[in-house]
């Protein structure tokens, strides 16, 4: 069973940098579409990027788009979401989520609070 732990997160200024990881155990990440959610407080959870396991193509919502950026490293099983020009809207807990067929697993998240 694939096992998904994120790190990274933190409290950063408005205009900051993070990098987010998504270390995977348990499976081989690039056999699964992944993707990354963010919920504010009192607000629905909602994917922001995602990156998918049969051509590695990467897909970004408008909100993020030129901002966020998703890699895979194979070798180390991570994925990652390099996170630039923060707002305070970016405020949230971030989720990685492992998708193939049925199957579909989510880590416990990160925080990221973006504030002055």
């Amino acid at each position: 069973q694939l096992q998904l732990v994120e790190s990274g997160g933190g409290l950063v200024q408005p205009g900051g940098s993070l990098r987010l990881s998504c270390a995977a155990s348990g499976g081989t990440l690039d056999h699964y579409a992944i993707g990354w959610f963010r919920q504010a407080p009192g607000k629905e959870r909602e994917g922001v990027s995602c990156i998918s396991n049969s051509d590695g193509s990467t897909y970004y919502e408008d909100a993020v788009k030129g901002r966020f950026t998703l890699s895979r490293d194979n070798a180390k099983n991570t994925v990652y979401l390099q996170i630039n020009s923060l707002k305070p809207e970016d405020t949230g807990v971030y989720y990685c989520n492992g998708r193939v067929g049925v199957y579909n697993y989510w880590g416990q998240g990160t925080q990221v609070t973006v504030s002055s």
